[in-house]
C-alpha cells in the first residue's frame, strides 16, 4: 500500500505539516501486532485478481467497476469469495465486476439527500472524517473534487478502501488509519470537511466541532451529519448506558442545539438541510453484513423507540461556513 503520491501532494500545499506524520501514522494504524486480523486481510488483498476495467462510475448509487464483457461465472464467483473475506461491509454499496456488495447502510441515500444543498466539490480539497470504507469519498471524486482524504482508525475500513482502489487504479482519494485527534491542529487546509456519524461518538462534541473548524480554510464549508432528537435549543439526550445497543453514544442534541453549538464555535451561514428518521430500508442486515442491525435495535412493540426506550434514530445534516 503506497501513499507516496499523497505525501508528495501534501508537501506541495497547506498539508505539509501533516505529510511529515504520515509514515509514522501508517505504521501505527496498520500494525499487525496491534490488529491481529490485519495479516488475514492483507493476504486477501494479495489474492484479489487483476482485472482491467472498461467502466469506472463514481456517480451511480453503487460505486461501479466493470468490463464491457462480463466475467465468466467461475471467475466472478472466485472474486465474490475473496471480497467476502473483508466482511462485514457496512458502508456502500459497491458493484465490482458483477459482484454486488450489498452493504448494511445504503449510503447512497444519505448522499442523495445532501448533495443538492452543499457547495460544489469541483476542484476542492476535501476531508472526510470517520469515512468508513470510503464510499462517500468515491462519490466526492464523482463530483470532481481535486483531492479527498478520508480518515478512520478502523483497519478493516482501510482494507476495504484498498479493495476498491485495487480495481479503480490510482485516484486522488486516500484513506488513512487515523482519527481526528491525529490530524495536526489548526491546519486550515481544506475547502470542505465532512463529519458524518461522528459527533455523537465524541465525549466533547464542542471540541470536535472546533477541530473540524480548524481543519477548514477560512470560508470553507462544513457538512455535518449526526443523530438528533426533537426539542428546543436546550434539549440534549445523554443515554444512561447504551443507545440503540451502541455503547459509545454520548450526546444527542436537538437541531436547534446543534445550530447554537456551531454558532458558539464561530461558524457562519449555518443551515439545517435535511432531517430524516432512519429506516430499515436504509440500515439493515444483509448477506454482506450478517450481524444485528437497525431492526434489532428498535423496540419490537414500538418502532418509534429504541430497545432502551429512547427516541428511534433520527439524523440531521447541517452545513456551515468556517470563519
Amino acid at each position: 500500500m503506497s501513499y507516496q503520491d499523497l505525501i508528495k501532494h501534501m508537501q506541495q500545499c497547506e498539508l505539509q505539516q501533516w505529510a511529515e506524520l504520515i509514515p509514522q501514522q501508517l505504521a501505527s494504524g496498520l500494525d499487525t501486532n496491534r490488529f491481529g486480523d490485519l495479516s488475514r486481510w492483507q493476504a486477501a488483498l494479495e489474492d484479489l485478481p487483476i482485472i482491467t476495467a472498461d467502466v469506472i462510475d463514481f456517480n451511480s448509487p453503487a460505486i461501479t467497476v466493470s468490463r464491457l464483457t462480463p466475467l465468466p461465472e467461475e471467475q466472478r464467483q472466485q472474486l465474490d469469495d475473496v471480497l467476502r473475506r473483508f466482511m462485514p461491509w457496512r458502508k456502500g454499496p459497491f458493484d465490482i465486476h458483477g459482484v454486488s456488495i450489498d452493504t448494511e447502510w445504503r449510503s447512497d441515500l444519505k448522499w442523495a439527500r445532501l448533495i443538492p444543498h452543499i457547495q460544489p466539490l469541483k476542484d476542492r480539497v476535501v476531508l472526510d472524517v470517520g469515512c468508513g470504507s470510503g464510499y462517500h469519498g468515491w462519490r466526492m471524486l464523482g463530483e470532481s473534487a481535486s483531492l479527498v482524504i478520508g480518515i478512520d482508525p478502523s483497519p478493516l475500513f482501510v482494507m476495504q478502501y484498498q479493495v476498491i482502489k485495487h480495481f479503480t487504479g490510482e485516484q486522488p482519494f486516500y484513506v488513512l488509519p487515523v482519527g481526528i485527534d491525529d490530524v495536526p491542529e489548526k491546519l486550515r487546509a481544506f475547502d470542505t470537511v465532512f463529519s458524518m456519524g461522528v459527533l455523537y461518538h465524541r465525549r466533547s462534541p464542542i471540541d470536535h466541532l472546533m477541530q473540524l473548524r480548524d481543519c477548514l480554510k477560512p470560508g470553507g464549508e462544513l457538512v455535518l451529519d449526526t443523530l438528533v432528537i426533537e426539542g428546543d435549543v436546550n434539549q440534549v439526550l445523554l443515554p444512561r448506558q447504551r443507545y440503540a445497543k451502541m455503547r459509545n453514544v454520548w450526546f444527542i442534541p436537538s437541531c436547534d442545539a446543534i445550530c447554537l453549538w456551531l454558532e458558539r464555535c464561530g461558524f457562519k451561514d449555518i443551515k439545517l438541510i435535511d432531517v430524516s428518521v432512519t429506516s430499515i430500508e436504509e440500515q439493515r442486515s444483509t448477506d454482506w453484513m450478517r450481524y444485528e442491525s437497525l431492526s434489532d435495535f428498535l423496540d419490537p412493540e414500538d418502532s418509534s423507540l429504541t430497545i432502551e426506550s429512547y427516541p428511534a434514530p433520527m439524523r440531521a445534516v447541517f452545513t456551515a461556513t468556517a470563519p
